[in-house]
């Protein structure tokens, strides 16, 4: 699968690419969590907050960068990933394959393709965090399959 670095003109179609990906997440995992409550208040704009961030992913002068998968010319996947060069670390930021190309392998490739190019630039650790919840399970299956190790962490919430 061609992959090759993001260019202005994918803007919008990372950006649906991102909504279409997570709508699941928003609309069947946190929108159940207190009957809709962290949704409404912590996520009601979350489509808003992606067309806000996608764009700001690609900034190669704050080491931030896209690389897009390709499947008969059309953008099947993509990853954002940055470096803080000063710690020797990466960050995975952004993970998302259209779902008529996941299992062949697209999210491997652009892990991959973003790990090389971090550890080009020195870095010894990278990071990538997913949800406990089961939208998340096939990205925990992924990670650990690419040889990250998960660290538990746990979000409480409660009504007031």
């Amino acid at each position: 699968m061609p992959l090759r670095a993001y260019a202005q003109d994918d803007l919008a179609r990372l950006t649906e690419l991102t909504i279409d990906t997570f709508r699941p997440f928003f609309e069947e995992s946190v929108g159940t969590v207190l009957d809709g409550l962290v949704l409404t208040t912590l996520h009601a704009d979350w489509r808003d907050d992606y067309r806000a961030l996608v764009p700001t992913l690609h900034d190669p002068a704050q080491d931030k960068y896209v690389a897009v998968a390709e499947t008969d010319g059309v953008i099947a996947g993509y990853v954002a990933w940055q470096a803080d060069l000063a710690r020797h670390h990466g960050e995975i930021t952004l993970l998302a394959v259209d779902e008529r190309h996941r299992g062949e392998g697209t999210a491997t490739a652009l892990c991959e393709h973003a790990f090389a190019d971090l550890r080009g630039r020195g870095t010894k650790l990278v990071e990538i965090g997913t949800g406990g919840d089961a939208f998340h399970a096939p990205a925990r299956a992924l990670y650990e399959s690419l040889g990250c190790v998960p660290f538990p962490t746990a979000h409480y919430y409660r009504r007031l």
